[in-house]
């Protein structure tokens, strides 16, 4: 009985199917269980989510990649500068002095191009600059028309991008430059209409130059030396227009004073040749009163040759108003009452002539004239003595260096 109870070997459950059939569904999965003996499938499910390795795109540039496009920046409110026009911005430049100018110059290549306008640059005052030669190696390609730069030291201006100068009206007086470069400068100028070169060394070459100025109506030369008589006398003959004329203490001799005298323009009203001692005779005198009618201002002081005969030829000299006889020691005192004579006159120079105690008699006896009433002369000088404000021939430069 017992032998019939036991079953065959072979009709056994097999472990497999139990665990897969009624034990899997009877019983809830164990919270542990061994990696060995629990299948890989069991594993991965209970096991936590991996994250996914990152795909590296190192090599694969050449293959399509989606990017965002990035955000755009909000513009300001209103115009900026680089939208404003050129008229507009050489308005605004046109106000600002010239050291903020120069400056505006350095923001950009536009505002650069825009601060060096010929609109901006019309007149400039360099007075006070120690050195020039970077100042003007800007200041004159720019197209200035008045300069003023007195008493300075120039140097050696760049000026090969400016074969020709627009300026009108140069004072140059009193500075240092060697009479090369200050060839040069004149060799480009063409438009000149009044120049001061007072007490400068000068050339032959400069005067050639001069004659290319065929406008020229102010020429200050007073204290100049270095130039022959006759380029002289052909620069003052090319120079039809010219009304005023300094050439007071040059270092000239009597053939000087002669080719002044013999070629000036006779549309010259004030002329300055004072200085010339024995250089200046009364025959000379006599040909420039009959050469120049139109004289209203005559300098001829410290000419000790001119006596009080000169005083019939300036008789003819009706338009003259002003005349300067200091220190011409041959006049007697008593000899100027003459001057009387003369309807236009109204001023007289006689320092040296006649001393402080005399002078009341003097003044009562020509009481149409104001009797020693400036110390320097003021013919063809582009700023006189008693001028304060700067201007250079009654133009005032708009542009400034000491402002």
């Amino acid at each position: 009985m017992e032998m019939s109870r036991e079953r065959p070997l072979q009709q056994l459950p097999c472990l497999n199917e139990q665990l897969d059939g009624s034990m899997l569904s009877q019983h809830k999965p164990m919270k542990m269980l061994d990696k060995e003996n629990t299948p890989q499938e069991l594993i991965q499910c209970w096991s936590p989510p991996h994250k996914l390795p990152r795909i590296s795109t190192r090599g694969k540039e050449n293959e399509f990649v989606l990017g965002r496009r990035p955000r755009r920046r909000k513009e300001p409110a209103g115009l900026s500068w680089d939208q404003l026009p050129d008229e507009l911005l050489l308005g605004i430049f046109y106000c600002l002095p010239l050291r903020d100018l120069l400056d505006v110059a350095r923001v950009c290549r536009r505002w650069c191009r825009l601060a060096f306008d010929e609109s901006l640059w019309s007149s400039v005052d360099l007075l006070g600059v120690v050195r020039l030669d970077a100042a003007l190696s800007q200041v004159l390609p720019a197209g200035v028309l008045t300069l003023r730069c007195p008493r300075s030291c120039i140097g050696e201006p760049h000026l090969a991008r400016a074969p020709s100068l627009r300026v009108q009206r140069m004072d140059l007086s009193s500075c240092i430059v060697s009479p090369s470069v200050l060839g040069d400068i004149m060799s480009r100028c063409c438009h000149l209409q009044d120049l001061s070169l007072e007490g400068l060394e000068l050339s032959d070459g400069i005067l050639l130059s001069l004659a290319q100025n065929r406008d020229l109506v102010r020429l200050n030369l007073s204290g100049c030396s270095g130039v022959s008589p006759q380029p002289l006398g052909d620069m003052l003959r090319a120079c039809t227009r010219l009304e005023e004329l300094n050439v007071s203490w040059c270092d000239f001799s009597s053939e000087h004073v002669k080719s002044v005298i013999g070629n000036i323009p006779s549309d010259v009203t004030q002329l300055d040749v004072s200085g010339y001692r024995q250089n200046l005779t009364m025959e000379d005198v006599k040909v420039l009163v009959e050469r120049c009618p139109k004289l209203t201002h005559l300098d001829l002081s410290d000419s000790v040759l001119v006596t009080p005969e000169s005083f019939q030829f300036l008789h003819s000299l009706a338009s003259l108003r002003h005349l300067g006889l200091s220190r011409c020691y041959q006049i007697h005192p008593a000899a100027l009452t003459e001057l009387e004579k003369l309807p236009a006159l109204r001023t007289l120079e006689a320092f040296g002539l006649v001393q402080e105690s005399y002078l009341p008699v003097l003044s009562k006896a020509l009481p149409r004239l104001l009797i020693n009433t400036r110390w320097f002369s003021a013919v063809a000088r582009p700023t006189p003595a008693d001028c304060r404000d700067g201007a250079m021939w009654g133009v005032r430069c708009r542009l400034s260096y000491r402002s």
